[in-house]
Parts: structure tokens; C-alpha cells; sequence
């Protein structure tokens, strides 16, 4: 028998935990977008998502016998904290079997629900099999995470919600997809009110299961998903959720870790709210959209679909935003090792805005950059780097290159026997354009710069590291020069940890 998702959506009993969550304007984006761009705040929940919605609903929906023997789910985060907060509130005992691997936060915030945690295996896989074991053992209830008529109808009043609140055009909605239980029932809701609405699907490029099923016309499983956004790392979509999906939703966008950390730090700067990283996907995926169609003056609606960011993970996010934005392109340089090479290369850079810049000498003939430069849009990355060529530096364009994004921009340095005479400085060099060509302007060119690291942290000072090959002699002039920089600077020479790792 067909299910009656409208009904079950209109009649979803969501509402004794889950709060109406605004449609809030983005002004910052819409004026860049060129068109109304809303986030539904449903990282406003109790929980910090949407997925209280389904879990309640599903458990509201169990009889009073099914209740009193409890429930049971699998999950490393979200859904875990929904179902928690359900039994607490239903005064049911509730089960949640989680990987190992599950940070201790998260485990203590479902404990402090009342729920009782099981760790087991490495992954959700692991934990979902041993689940079902466990349900079978104690005749508890099962609550899945998306693949279920209940849940898919709780999550399905954030669709109604967002009818209800904006009853004018709305061009698209976009909704991230994990397993499939969000986007299936705000799609299935959306379509038979107001089927003019496309409902666009987003998902990563490293857990694309649901594109790939619906361009298989079947359910594909992928042998690994990508773990940043890892509130929708599924391996393989339910079947109702693919039915669903493939009946009422318009398409699927593909983003990748750099839009999605450049659209946590988009909706930040407009609601001062940090997203983790799968409650930003439905505002990666409005950008790209806006960016590959080129739709102007329409209503997009994204859904902030959670907020459980670990917080260690903010520093990548933050170094990441700027390329994800295409705000950044990163380059490795050739420049020969002579005398005014150095400077040559900062005066080809101009008033651009450096980023970040590593260097440290190696070779008598050719030195190696690693340098960070602010732009307004890729292309510029092109232009920039046919300038390095036609001015004699060899250059190499990184910055779509995951291994230099992630790994080798930390690496540039290490001991070198040509760096004899060195002396090494921390400096604060105001964050502003010419500050470093005035520090290499008043330096003698006589004396010679043997390492140089420094990354733009948003700060009004930039913390630099420099080494500088000056003879004994110098001494006195050397002193001259620190005074009449100006710059706050340490002696770091006789430093431990630079005379074990960097020192010749």
C-alpha cells in the first residue's frame, strides 16, 4: 500500500521536543550571490539538528508495549543525541550502540541524555550489524537513522515549516543528503504543495552514494566515504529513502572539503553560528549552483542542518575557507639563489596580499617558495603565475593540489649546510600591504635570507620566522637595522627546538 507522506508529514508528532527553527535571511551572502539566500536554522534545535524530528516521531509512533521494552539505535553522532533526548523524554530506555572511534564528547552527550552507550567495531557499519544483534537478543525496538516512513515524515516538517514561513517564489531548496531521510521528506512534501520548488540534493565528492544510485537506477554501495563531513558519511542510502529521492527530487550537486569549509565561514560571518561541517553542505551547494547556472534575483532556501562541529576541527576549516572560496592560490616557485632574487619575486607579488609564504635554502643555485597569494577570483591564479614565468621563475599552480594543501606547506624547511652565519628572528610585522618590502628595502644586501615562514591568521600582526645569514662583522650594523625596522622581534638562535630541527 502506497504511504500518504502528506498526511503522515502534517500529522508528525515532532513538536513536544523539536522548535519551529527560523528562515533566516543571509544578508552578506544574498548581496554576493546576487540573489535571497535563507538559511533554516534547524542547528537551533536542542540537539544542534534536525534529527530529533525523526527520531521522536518514529518513537511516538511505537505502542505503549513497544515503548516499555525500549529502543535501540546505531550511530556516531546526530541521530544518536535524537533518539537520546526522545527516550528521555518518553521515559524509555534507549540503547545506542556506537564505533569506537566515536569522540568521547559525543559519547558523553548522549550518556547525559540517559541513554546507555555500547561501543562496537570501527565504523557505523559495524555499529548497525551489532545493533540489530542486540535487537533481536532484548525484543527492543529498532529506530533507524533515515530509512523509515516514521522518520522520513518527522524530518519532512522542516519542508512544511519552510512553506509555512515563506509563501512567496522560492526558485530552489537545497538539502544535504547522507542516507537520504532529510531530502526525502522535505521533498516529498515540498513536491505535492508546490511542485514548482526544485528541491536540489547536495553531497560530497568522497560520499556520493545517492548520486551515483540515481545515475545507476539502483542503490549503489561505496566501498569508503570521505569522513570531514562526517554526518553524512553513508555507504549506502535506504531503499524508501531512494524511492523517494528518485521520485521528487530535481538533481544532485557535488562539493568538495574547500566549499564546504568556505560555507561554514559564510554562515558564520552572517549569523555568527559555526556549523559542523554537513549542517553547511546545503550552502555549499547554493553556491556552486549560483555559480555554474548563473540564476540571479531568485529565493534559495539552504537548510543549516546541524552544528556539532568538534572543535579541533576549526583550524583546518579556517585554512581552508580561503581556497574553498577561491580567495587563495598557492604556488611552488623556482627563484635563483643569488642576491635581490628574493627581493625581485616580492616586488612581481605587488600590492597583492601574501598569505602565506615558506622558504628555507638548500641548493647554491636555485631556491624553492612555497607562497600563498590572496585573489579575487581563480583565473587570477593563472595570471599570477604566467607573471612568475615570464619574469624567469619556474612556477608550479597548487592550488588544487590536495597533498600541498594538507601536507607539504607544513614541510618546506629542515637543516642546511649553506645556511652558515645564521641567525634566526620572530617578528611581528604589522598585517598590511609593503610592510615586508620595507623590512627587505632597509636590509643590507650584503646579508642573505636563509628561511623565511610566515601564514596570515587574520590578526592584525603577522607572525614571521626569518633566518638571515649575517657575518660576525655585522654585528653592529645588524643591530642598527633591528632598531631602525621598527618591528617587535626575539632572538630565537640559541632556541632548542631550532637548533635540534633547523640549524646548520
Amino acid at each position: 500500500m502506497a504511504i500518504d507522506y502528506l498526511k503522515k508529514i502534517l500529522n508528525a508528532k515532532v513538536y513536544e521536543v523539536a522548535q519551529e527553527s527560523p528562515l533566516e535571511r543571509a544578508p552578506s551572502l544574498s548581496a554576493r550571490l546576487k540573489n535571497d539566500v535563507f538559511f533554516k536554522r534547524e542547528d537551533l534545535q536542542q540537539v544542534f539538528s534536525f534529527k530529533l524530528r525523526g527520531a521522536y516521531n518514529k518513537m511516538a509512533n511505537l505502542s505503549d508495549e513497544q515503548r516499555a521494552r525500549g529502543v535501540i539505535a546505531a550511530s556516531a553522532g546526530n541521530h544518536a543525541q535524537g533518539v537520546a533526548l526522545a527516550a528521555q523524554r518518553m521515559k524509555c530506555r534507549a540503547i545506542i550502540v556506537m564505533p569506537v572511534t566515536t569522540p568521547q564528547v559525543k559519547i558523553d552527550a548522549v550518556k547525559a541524555r540517559g541513554a546507555e552507550v555500547r561501543l562496537f567495531g570501527e565504523s557505523y557499519s559495524d555499529a548497525y550489524a551489532h545493533a540489530l544483534e542486540v535487537q533481536q537478543a532484548e525484543g527492543l525496538s529498532f529506530v533507524h537513522p533515515f530509512d523509515d516512513p516514521d522518520v522520513i515524515a518527522g524530518q519532512g516538517t522542516v519542508g512544511m515549516e519552510i512553506l509555512r514561513q515563506h509563501q512567496g517564489p522560492i526558485h530552489a531548496i537545497f538539502v544535504a543528503i547522507g542516507g537520504g531521510g532529510l531530502i526525502s521528506g522535505v521533498a516529498a512534501y515540498v513536491k505535492q504543495v508546490r511542485p514548482e520548488i526544485k528541491v536540489i540534493g547536495v553531497q560530497t565528492t568522497d560520499s556520493d552514494a545517492m548520486a551515483r544510485s540515481l545515475k545507476a537506477g539502483r542503490r549503489v554501495e561505496l566501498k569508503e566515504v570521505g569522513l570531514f563531513s562526517d554526518g553524512t558519511a553513508v555507504k549506502l542510502v535506504g531503499e524508501e529513502t531512494f524511492r523517494l529521492t528518485r521520485k521528487f527530487v530535481d538533481e544532485i550537486v557535488l562539493v568538495d572539503t574547500d566549499e564546504i569549509c568556505a560555507a561554514i565561514k559564510d554562515v558564520f560571518q552572517d549569523t555568527r553560528s559555526i556549523l559542523e561541517p554537513a549542517g553547511a553542505l546545503a550552502i555549499a551547494g547554493a553556491k556552486q549552483y549560483v555559480e555554474k547556472t548563473g540564476v540571479r534575483h531568485q529565493t534559495l532556501v539552504a537548510i543549516a542542518c546541524g552544528a556539532n562541529m568538534n572543535f579541533d576541527r576549526l583550524r583546518f576549516v579556517s585554512e581552508r575557507a580561503e581556497i574553498g572560496e577561491q580567495r587563495e592560490a598557492v604556488f611552488a616557485v623556482t627563484i635563483p639563489e643569488q642576491r635581490g632574487s628574493f627581493r625581485r619575486f616580492c616586488e612581481l607579488v605587488g600590492p597583492r596580499n601574501v598569505t602565506e609564504f615558506n622558504y628555507r635554502i638548500s641548493d647554491e643555485k636555485t631556491a624553492h617558495v612555497f607562497v600563498g597569494i590572496q585573489i579575487g577570483k581563480r583565473s587570477d591564479a593563472v595570471t599570477i603565475a604566467r607573471t612568475f614565468t615570464k619574469a624567469g621563475f619556474e612556477t608550479l599552480d597548487l592550488t588544487d593540489d590536495e597533498l600541498a594543501k594538507v601536507h607539504v606547506r607544513h614541510l618546506v624547511g629542515g637543516r642546511s649546510a649553506l645556511a652558515r652565519d645564521e641567525r634566526l628572528y620572530r617578528f611581528q610585522f604589522p598585517e598590511r600591504p609593503g610592510a615586508l618590502m620595507r623590512f627587505l628595502t632597509r636590509m643590507d644586501p650584503a646579508w642573505n635570507i636563509s628561511l623565511f615562514h610566515y601564514r596570515n591568521h587574520g590578526a592584525d600582526y603577522g607572525r614571521i620566522l626569518v633566518g638571515l645569514q649575517v657575518p660576525p662583522r655585522d654585528k653592529r650594523k645588524f643591530a642598527a637595522f633591528l632598531d631602525d625596522i621598527g618591528y617587535p622581534y626575539i632572538d630565537e638562535t640559541q632556541h632548542p627546538a631550532y637548533r635540534m630541527f633547523l640549524s646548520a
